[in-house]
């Protein structure tokens, strides 16, 4: 074995060895060992396109043991998940190929099967019995014109050959134990019914129903707020203890891989440049690169003391060097004279259940009473659990969704007695970052395109090449080139989207941008930069920003004011310093425990996640009570 600049041929890697990777030489080695499930070797993926191939992973090699986690870390487009694709099988739909290795398992009879070689009809056997996958966007991964019921008893019944019945009983106790309240009901829903964490949970369901040997797990809890998070963890975590599953367990959360993994990957543009246990990947990186990831990591507790929240330096990597980047600042933007949004007693319900007359019978109530202001140059933080009714609120604000009581003035007017060229006007000053960027995205379209389209909608610029100048140039801020206009969505990685996303909403200058999970698809590295680039926006323009989220540490870094919601109500509402430094409602504090910390060994407090999810779904008749908060201090206000 030799180190340094050299490669490292023909040896397998340790689990407990720390490696710095420069490079690996393509190979195939013979079938691993029985102590190993999975085994990568020289693994290559390309994928075709109209100037050659691209090569998106390059002489990958790590094993995966029985009932240990392994994670894949790295930056957006470094290959965490063509490695998944291509180990389900996958990459052959997508317009890929591994030309070159070899992805050996162990199936359950004992034999070494390379996953390159099987036909299809073998890969489908293997798929869901030996391995099971939940992708990162569970729109796209759930067909729209089933229920969530149908959807799960058919792996069900299709692998383990259960009786219709007995299949939904066990689909009910699958999103039971993901804690979906209501299960039995939420069978019988459609996705577009659910929230973006319910749907991500029912994803979960899906792919622990056959109870799999190996489960691979990319950004599983991206779209779910810190408790429900924390639960689903704490499945996986019984499901290794119970049945000796093994998880490959691809993130940029870092908090989730100090608590989780057993040994960590750093992958950089297609390559692996360092590999060790947790422990060592955290107290004792040794690439450059796996410097710069950690550095990236917020932490919660670090803006302790500060009133305003602060734009940081970054740690970048500039070759094989680390640079600081940027200037720190107080975030000092909030003008407090007139609010320029102002929210009065916002109720919304949905009917999701009628009699045979078409008379509803159950609704559910999404937002109940809300007020809230938020004022020129603030960052005010809506946080809470999924299907706390935090989305409801930002699509009711850009008259996506229709309220059913309460007023909304927008600079002193009622959004809901505009006209129709005052809602023209409206939709140009509030924009909206979707949490799914995939479906906010024309796949028919290029992302230049999409950019450009708000930009002509509402005649910002006149002609062309003025046009495609703005296009560029908002590509450049969110860190991706200009030459990205001419592709087209699917051909970016899941952060690369919604980094699209975010230059589309700049694209016409708003007043207000409501950005709903913005930065949960993205690493650490590039949400640091999106955070600071927003923050400089911010700055430069006095923007405001409805920041929905259940990142608890970016939160903590970005928002003036904090409203924690739950069950469509705000329970807590004050400074970000009084709800992080001094939460006084028991579900703030709960939220603030539940958030994943990054560092290895940490003792996690199960206790947090037990007990029933309460649902948002009521008898028509049936109204909640309606909570009233006091004035516990100046500006911070607490339900009794």
């Amino acid at each position: 074995m030799r180190r340094g600049g050299g490669t490292i041929e023909n040896h397998p890697i340790h689990p407990e060895s720390h490696l710095q990777i420069s490079s690996l030489s393509k190979r195939i080695t013979a079938p691993p060992s029985a102590d190993i499930l999975l085994s990568l070797r020289g693994v290559t993926v390309d994928f075709s396109s109209d100037s050659g191939p691209v090569r998106a992973v390059d002489s990958l090699d790590f094993d995966v043991r029985p009932g240990q986690t392994l994670a894949i870390v790295g930056e957006s487009g470094s290959g965490k998940s063509v490695t998944s694709l291509a180990i389900m099988g996958l990459t052959r739909y997508t317009g890929g190929r591994v030309s070159a290795g070899s992805i050996v398992l162990r199936d359950k009879e004992g034999q070494a099967v390379d996953l390159t070689q099987v036909s299809e009809d073998q890969m489908r056997a293997l798929r869901g019995n030996d391995i099971a996958m939940i992708f990162q966007e569970p729109m796209t991964s759930l067909n729209p014109v089933y229920t969530v019921g149908d959807q799960i008893q058919e792996a069900i019944v299709l692998h383990q050959r259960l009786a219709p019945a007995a299949a939904r009983k066990a689909a009910q106790a699958l999103l039971e134990k993901v804690r979906l309240p209501d299960a039995e009901q939420m069978l019988d829903r459609y996705p577009h019914q659910l929230s973006g964490g319910m749907r991500q949970r029912v994803m979960i369901a899906m792919a622990l129903s056959c109870q799999p040997r190996l489960l691979i797990a990319d950004e599983p809890t991206t779209a779910l707020d810190v408790t429900i998070q924390a639960q689903i963890l704490n499945i996986i975590r019984e499901l290794q203890r119970d049945l000796g599953t093994a998880v490959l367990f691809i993130t940029h959360d870092m908090g989730v891989v100090a608590e989780m993994a057993d040994e960590v990957v750093v992958m950089l543009r297609g390559k692996k440049v360092e590999q060790g246990t947790v422990k060592q990947i955290f107290e004792a990186p040794r690439h450059a690169y796996t410097q710069a990831l950690l550095a990236a990591v917020p932490r919660l507790g670090s803006m302790t003391g500060t009133d305003l929240p602060r734009r940081t330096q970054q740690t970048l990597l500039d070759g094989d060097t680390l640079r600081q980047m940027g200037t720190a600042y107080d975030q000092d933007t909030a003008d407090y004279r007139q609010p320029l949004l102002s929210v009065r007693g916002l109720t919304t319900r949905f009917d999701v259940k009628r009699n045979f007359l078409g008379r509803a019978t159950h609704r559910v109530h999404a937002v109940e009473g809300v007020s809230f202001d938020l004022y020129p140059g603030e960052t005010l933080a809506l946080v809470g659990e999924s299907g706390s009714g935090k989305s409801t609120i930002g699509k009711t604000l850009q008259q996506l969704v229709e309220p059913t009581s309460g007023e909304v003035r927008f600079d002193g007017r009622d959004i809901f007695a505009m006209d129709r060229a005052g809602s023209q006007r409206l939709r140009q000053e509030i924009q909206y970052i979707f949490q799914d960027p995939y479906a906010s995205l024309d796949p028919r379209k290029t992302v230049g395109f999409s950019i450009a389209e708000p930009i002509v909608t509402h005649g910002l610029l006149d002609g062309p090449a003025a046009i495609q100048r703005r296009v560029a140039e908002l590509l450049e801020h969110v860190g991706l080139a200009p030459e990205h206009a001419l592709r087209y969505p699917h051909e970016f990685s899941g952060g690369q989207r919604q980094r699209v996303c975010i230059a589309r909403a700049l694209a016409c200058k708003p007043r207000l941008i409501i950005a709903d999970e913005s930065v949960s698809a993205l690493d650490v590295s590039i949400q640091a930069q999106i955070l600071n680039l927003l923050m400089d926006l911010q700055k430069e323009h006095g923007l405001s920003y409805l920041f929905i989220t259940h990142d608890m540490a970016v939160v903590e870094r970005v928002s003036h004011r904090v409203a924690v919601m739950y069950l469509g109500q705000i329970v807590e509402l004050g400074s970000r310093r009084r709800i992080f430094e001094a939460p006084r409602h028991a579900y703030t504090r709960k939220l603030l425990a539940a958030v994943p910390v990054a560092e290895p060994g940490r003792h996690i407090d199960t206790s947090l996640v037990s007990g029933e999810i309460p649902s948002p779904v009521r008898r028509v008749g049936d109204e909640p009570a309606l909570l009233m908060l006091d004035e516990v201090e100046p500006g911070h206000l607490v339900a009794r």
